[in-house]
């Protein structure tokens, strides 16, 4: 049924992965002077953008270290749903948060009626804003001028059980039972405005939200970073949230057959690159991050976790669901995003993989990788949702936070359920099972979406 998603001329759509550029990009312009071919970082404090604080929600908890210990343990975060009877679906487990509060982060009355989509995010932001030193009642904080302070949070999903409990109301019950929340609490948005108006926080900057399904979270810090550099913002908080483990988000991603339905060992449902994946298993959570300029962290005298050196974004324009299986889209998106970071393919070495572990998603990002990278053996391709399940939109934003653990740490995560691996990654060092050490001098991570959205984004070490 899919198929018939497919535009009709997408099937004869033309490759131009290897077409040159008509278009200068901003930094070949600025080297062009002594150098074209060699792209160049950016110098200037008030446009380097550096990442001063990390948050998150996870199937691993609240905290970031512990996140990614258990990570580099290589646990699975994966088993059966226990929050609604799923024995009637043929995919009946998920990467399902257990046992979270919000107590301390979130108003009692608000969050009783907040979805959780929200909830997380709320969490994930003040944690960020913690680990930033942007605490509340702070002497840094009073210090931020707050119309140029904003957060871009997205979600593929938005508030999905507030809305599924308004239809169901409406149906069973009739429209005078549906909630005057239901709609303030299903819409995307709702995140970036709750965060900004929480009176802690009070960011009056630029404040919107981003819905590029999986691709949402690196849309969000691409889009962040640049209210940075064009000068319109001194700190953004930005990521994705998500959670749509709930009857009809189960239901709806059956209907699309993207779903693993290995319900007798579940923890090894996820298995990135696998000969014998059958379909991707469902998370959820937060993660978000806090990015400012080099000049207002500097000014702060701000900790400084990493540097976000840039990003693209783009669209394959082939299918709904399905990638171009010959990873155009995806390997013109890679070579944006670096020019746009001012750094060589060569460069980089970390690569923290979509890897959906569906079928032909996969496979198309290895075949996209080829095409940018001519020496996959020195670098390092993980994946995180082999352990985590995928989050959706919030994927990106909790592969951000692996990806910088993994500059701070010197430590890669593996990637496990790597049983039967596909010939294809062979020239790739795919972490399989046991984490390794390894010095990331610069690392990219790749979020793609329904509809062909494609997104990436570079960090590395900060140097000052």
């Amino acid at each position: 049924a899919m198929q018939n998603l497919l535009l009709p001329n997408a099937a004869a759509a033309a490759p131009w992965c290897a077409q040159p550029r008509r278009r200068p990009s901003r930094l070949s312009v600025r080297a062009s002077a002594s150098s074209p071919s060699a792209p160049r970082r950016e110098t200037d404090p008030r446009k380097r953008v550096v990442i001063t604080g990390m948050g998150l929600v996870s199937v691993f908890g609240n905290d970031v270290d512990a996140y990614y210990s258990r990570l580099l343990a290589g646990e699975s975060g994966v088993g059966a749903i226990d929050r609604f009877d799923a024995s009637g679906f043929p995919t009946r487990f998920a990467a399902q948060i257990r046992g979270f509060s919000s107590e301390g982060y979130v108003d009692g009355k608000l969050d009783r009626r907040l979805d959780d989509c929200h909830r997380y995010a709320l969490v994930a932001s003040k944690k960020a804003l913690e680990s930033a030193c942007l605490v509340a009642g702070s002497s840094a904080m009073e210090k931020v001028d707050k119309e140029r302070a904003g957060v871009i949070a997205g979600s593929g999903m938005g508030g999905i059980t507030a809305f599924s409990d308004g239809v169901e109301n409406l149906v069973t019950k009739g429209y005078r039972k549906i909630s005057p929340f239901c709609i303030p609490h299903a819409i995307t948005n709702t995140s970036s405005a709750m965060i900004a108006m929480d009176a802690a926080v009070g960011f009056r900057g630029p404040n919107y939200s981003i819905s590029t399904a999986c691709a949402t979270s690196n849309h969000c810090f691409h889009s962040a970073a640049d209210q940075i550099r064009l000068g319109r913002a001194d700190v953004m908080v930005a990521g994705g949230t998500e959670a749509a483990i709930i009857p009809i988000g189960l239901g709806g991603f059956v209907a699309c057959r993207a779903l693993s339905q290995r319900n007798d060992d579940p923890g090894t449902a996820s298995r990135p690159w696998d000969k014998d994946r059958d379909g991707f298993v469902m998370g959820e959570g937060a993660g978000l991050l806090v990015m400012e300029s080099l000049e207002h962290a500097m000014r702060r005298d701000a900790p400084i976790l990493a540097e976000y050196l840039g990003g693209a974004v783009n669209s394959d324009a082939y299918h709904m669901t399905n990638p171009r299986p010959d990873g155009c889209g995806v390997s013109v998106c890679i070579r944006q995003s670096l020019e746009d970071a001012g750094v060589t393919p060569e460069e980089v070495n970390y690569i923290n993989a979509h890897a959906t572990t569906t079928p032909g998603g996969d496979l198309a990002e290895v075949n996209a990788l080829k095409q940018v990278f001519k020496d996959p053996s020195r670098i390092k391709l993980n994946a995180t949702k082999s352990m985590i399940g995928h989050s959706l939109g919030a994927a990106g934003g909790l592969e951000a936070i692996a990806t910088i653990k993994a500059i701070t740490t010197g430590w890669v995560h593996p990637t496990i359920n790597q049983f039967n691996p596909e010939s294809a990654v062979d020239q790739f060092d795919t972490v399989r099972s046991v984490k390794q050490q390894h010095e990331v001098h610069v690392g990219i991570s790749n979020s793609f979406g329904f509809g062909g959205q494609n997104s990436v984004v570079v960090f590395a070490p900060f140097k000052p």
